[in-house]
């Protein structure tokens, strides 16, 4: 008997993810990527599953949506997770990797498995015929996406993301910045940079008059509709939202002591691990659209960072995302063409785990459909199924990228004692049982093999 194939497009964390489980179901997968020979405007590495904004994964509690839906996909067989896991760098509570270990580990991964076949080519159409997930991410080449806007009658929306500078540690004054993680919670993984009041006034004022960078010409047309998803807004436009914004976002001073004065500052600027060698440090929370020589400008306003080299500096570009709930099935199937799955950012998940979650899904249920085999579709008690309720269902008013969040779970249906973590908790719990379930169940042998 024939092998049953399945296509897919794209080697992001979504695709590479995708075509791994499908792989591990006994299902010969043929993965297009269009890189090295073309590059989005965000893209520079050769290599797969390239992290493209920050280097953090969020948190690794289960009390959060985030490191739940983590440690779901951990027990699902993830390989984006293995990966994770693998590469990580200190970061306190939170998983951060190392960007380039990561990237290559899931590459090297995905060549040498013998039922994935690479095949470096730009798509611009899908056969009819095949099996196929559609995984070219947020950032879909202009062919592509004329073919799913034309061709396959899905309209796309657009927001815009942007990224954080990276500076070298060498270049950091530590005289003046010092190493802590908030409240002493796990290991000083972090970099912190105290402003005084008067620091912070003359910061503040420089970044709201700050001259942003021109749009590239690919994004022009969306210029005018432009919009900023709120997980990464840049620093510059939060900034303009309120004087104390920022004080209560990214420059929270709040259970960090500065151990010179014994003391919180007025705002703190906090930095995070790039890589395992520690070389290499991020901005926290300071997306942005600014020039470079504005961002030099400014951020070297920065106590400590005064005379900081700048390794990369933070860029903006277009995310284009589908009106998913018109589209899609919560397998991430499209409802007009059962054999056409989308996957990743474009789906309206918003972050890099979410994203590989929903290739998970796409990759087990395109595998199963080649097999002749009924769809999976993980109960809404779990983070991972209750994103694709979300996707495929939309909310209340016009739909919109979401990041994981136990908003969008299953309510417990009782009152639980000790507040929202203690809540959280047992969401955790129950999702992590019910997964346990389905492995146990015969129908749903192919699910955790």
């Amino acid at each position: 008997m024939r092998m049953p194939t399945v296509h897919i497009y794209g080697a992001g964390l979504a695709g590479c993810e995708a075509a791994w489980q499908a792989a591990r179901r006994g299902v010969r997968v043929k993965l297009f990527e269009m890189k090295p020979q073309k590059y989005t405007p965000a893209h520079h590495a050769p290599t797969f599953a390239e992290l493209v904004c920050s280097n953090s994964l969020r948190s690794d509690s289960l009390a959060n949506a985030v490191g739940l839906l983590k440690e779901e996909m951990r027990r699902l067989g993830s390989l984006i997770m293995e990966a994770a896991d693998a590469t990580r760098v200190p970061a306190g509570s939170a998983l951060a990797v190392d960007r380039v270990l990561f990237s290559q580990y899931i590459t090297d991964r995905i060549a040498s498995c013998p039922l994935i076949e690479v095949i470096s080519a730009e798509m611009d159409s899908v056969d009819k015929d095949a099996i196929t997930v559609i995984a070219t991410g947020p950032l879909t080449s202009d062919r592509m996406s004329t073919y799913i806007r034309e061709e396959l009658g899905c309209q796309g929306l657009h927001f815009f993301d942007a990224a954080a500078p990276i500076v070298e540690y060498s270049s950091i004054n530590m005289d003046v910045a010092y190493f802590a993680s908030r409240y002493d919670k796990g290991d000083a993984d972090y970099i912190n940079c105290p402003m005084s009041r008067e620091q912070y006034d003359a910061f503040y004022e420089a970044l709201i008059s700050a001259e942003e960078a021109e749009l590239k010409e690919f994004d022009r047309e969306s210029q005018k509709s432009l919009k900023v998803f709120e997980g990464c807004m840049p620093v510059e436009v939060m900034a303009r939202r309120g004087y104390d914004t920022l004080r209560y976002g990214p420059l929270k001073p709040v259970g960090l002591i500065d151990p010179r004065v014994g003391k919180e500052a007025y705002a703190v600027v906090q930095l995070r691990k790039e890589n395992a060698e520690g070389t290499m440090f991020n901005l926290v929370g300071f997306q942005t659209h600014l020039t470079f020589p504005e961002q030099r400008r400014v951020f070297r306003m920065i106590p400590g960072l005064e005379n900081a080299e700048f390794l990369r500096y933070g860029v903006m570009h277009r995310n284009t995302y589908l009106n998913s709930p018109e589209l899609l099935e919560a397998d991430y199937s499209m409802r007009t063409r059962p054999n056409l799955f989308f996957a990743g950012q474009m789906t309206g998940v918003e972050g890099y785990v979410e994203s590989a979650g929903s290739g998970l899904v796409a990759g087990v249920n395109a595998a199963r459909r080649a097999k002749g085999e009924a769809p999976v579709l993980y109960p809404e008690d779990t983070v991972i199924g209750a994103m694709a309720a979300y996707v495929s269902r939309g909310g209340i008013g016009d739909f919109a990228p979401m990041n994981a969040n136990f908003g969008i779970v299953r309510p417990l249906g009782y009152r639980v004692k000790g507040g929202k973590a203690a809540k959280n908790e047992k969401l955790a719990e129950r999702s992590l049982a019910t997964l346990a379930q389905m492995s146990e169940e015969a129908s749903m042998d192919s699910v955790l093999e």
